[in-house]
């Protein structure tokens, strides 16, 4: 994951894909575990995959679906939070929130960014 941009950038090449045509789903340690949002371009949030993808895509304007994993309890423990399992009584609310990431990338592709943005913003 940390190394997304080495596949991103050249399948986005072959296939003449735009940033603003691109989805990145990715994890996001500021948001509740489970919350999903999304968003246009912008920051990186120490997301090496995101920072991957930026470098090799040369670009941050691609559309992001975000769902949060919440915060570790301390900094230092932020990679073992990130790549450990989810615990069984969280998965079921990851299990969802899933879903709504899917949902979400299908309102992007049929309706565009804006109107899925305000769609699963307000939820």
């Amino acid at each position: 994951m940390n190394e997304s941009g080495q596949a991103v950038a050249p399948l986005m090449r072959r296939y003449e894909v735009e940033p603003g045509e691109l989805v990145v789903i990715h994890d996001e340690l500021d948001f509740d575990l489970a919350k999903v949002k999304l968003k246009v371009g912008g920051g990186l949030a120490g997301n090496n995959g995101l920072r991957s993808i930026k470098a090799h895509c040369k670009t941050d304007a691609f559309l992001r679906v975000r769902i949060g994993i919440g915060k570790p309890p301390s900094k230092e423990q932020g990679s073992n939070h990130v790549l450990n399992p989810f615990s069984k009584s969280d998965r079921p609310i990851v299990d969802s929130a899933i879903e709504t990431a899917a949902d979400a990338v299908e309102a992007i592709l049929v309706d565009g960014i804006d109107a899925a943005m305000l769609r699963f913003h307000s939820v």
